[in-house]
């Protein structure tokens, strides 16, 4: 009997759907974004008392440890730009949330108003 029988890599197709993790990056994403807009008015008030002069070292000091109590899904910098369509994570353009390719697409079937090839 084989080592990897029964393994993933010794099946002739993979156990795993590529469609389910896009999907899972694309719920990841959404969800950062809620919790982000959920504490996005306590973060700025907390990093106003931070650099502010106004307020003494004590209230700083506390509202640093408040500011360290948000969950960490709530950064800004955890959000990453995915298309909506197809979960891809670079080459997004930003108005359109959409990837180069699908973009594409949809401009030239004329899904998208406004958009146009362009010709010269």
């Amino acid at each position: 009997m084989s080592p990897l029988k029964g393994h993933f890599l010794s099946a002739g197709k993979p156990t795993h759907k590529l469609a389910c993790f896009i999907q899972s990056r694309i719920f990841r994403d959404a969800y950062k974004r809620e919790q982000f807009a959920k504490f996005e008015v306590e973060r700025r008030a907390l990093r106003f008392i931070i650099a502010s002069n106004q307020f003494n070292a004590r209230q700083k000091t506390e509202a640093q440890l408040q500011l360290t109590q948000l969950p960490v899904s709530s950064q800004p910098t955890k959000i990453k730009n995915r298309c909506t369509v197809g979960g891809r994570g670079r080459s997004v353009f930003r108005e359109f949330k959409m990837g180069r390719f699908p973009f594409r697409l949809a401009a030239l079937a004329g899904d998208l108003p406004g958009v146009k090839k362009a010709s010269w």
